[in-house]
């Protein structure tokens, strides 16, 4: 049973390296400038230069032919020098998850390439710490993964499935992937989170005047240059004179700043109480 478990690692590393090289080498990640600070707190300038490492595409690629060559080793050889050369990448992976979970929880592990641009959580870095466990396990294995390939015994079929079910469930690349509608490579690229994402303010205006929001309000704007334009988080809001029967109002438009599925909406709101109606223009 132990020597099936071991065999098992094998196959499951050599599945994951195969598809982390496959993803760094056919999936760019969409970048932008990354914060100075997050939630206010200024970034120690070694995970600044870390995240900025972590966004090159020369070391991406570069680490995902690394991780190919790996796999395919995995699979070739049972040498102790592969196995041990895995583990030390799955450890230093391990904690390079952990430093950005801490610090740079927004830059996402580019574990995968582009599908890794979320957030880092606990998911990541628990499924890094069992990968690092897989290696340790597969030290032992006495088989090449092709080798086990060539006669896969029901409970090494079973326990691999299971094992992929497992790290399935704690990748948010899953996610990601479905919403590219297939494979790495496939239409389209991962969504830019829509508070980070660079929104220029010709696509806002765009967006705003094709809405069926505008069209509803635009008899009520009484003037075409808006008197205020910022952006929050996920939102540009633009605030518009506007008369409503005989009272002078403002209306504020917020605009999403999402890659897709934007949306607006509006708030008719006092001259003097344009900030309090902020609240009803996003909800």
């Amino acid at each position: 049973m132990v020597t099936s478990i071991q065999n098992t690692q094998v196959l499951l590393l050599a599945a994951v390296l195969l598809a982390a090289c496959l993803a760094k080498l056919t999936v760019r990640e969409h970048v932008a400038d990354a914060p100075d600070h997050v939630h206010g707190v200024p970034v120690p300038a070694g995970l600044a230069r870390l995240t900025a490492l972590r966004r090159s595409r020369g070391l991406n690629v570069g680490l995902g032919l690394g991780e190919g060559v790996l796999g395919l080793a995995m699979l070739v050889t049972s040498h102790l020098s592969v196995r041990l050369a895995t583990t030390v990448a799955f450890a230093a992976a391990t904690w390079v998850v952990g430093e950005l979970r801490v610090h740079r929880p927004d830059a996402g592990c580019g574990c995968f390439g582009g599908l890794s641009g979320k957030r880092v959580g606990m998911r990541s870095v628990l499924r890094a710490v069992l990968f690092t466990a897989a290696a340790v396990a597969s030290l032992g294995a006495p088989l090449a993964g092709f080798q086990v390939l060539r006669d896969v015994q029901a409970q090494v079929g079973l326990l691999l499935l299971m094992e992929l079910a497992l790290f399935a469930a704690l990748s948010p690349e899953l996610s990601v992937l479905l919403e590219r509608g297939g494979l790495p490579g496939g239409r389209g690229r991962p969504a830019m989170p829509c508070a980070r994402r660079r929104s220029p303010l010709a696509e806002t205006y765009a967006t705003l005047y094709k809405s069926r929001v505008w069209l509803s309000y635009e008899n009520v704007v009484t003037s075409a240059v808006p008197l205020d334009v910022w952006r929050e988080g996920c939102w540009r809001f633009v605030s518009f004179p506007a008369r409503l029967g005989e009272r002078d109002m403002e209306i504020v438009f917020a605009v999403s700043t999402a890659e897709r599925d934007r949306t607006v909406r509006a708030a008719l709101v006092q001259p003097d109480e344009a900030m309090t109606g902020l609240l009803s223009a996003v909800l």
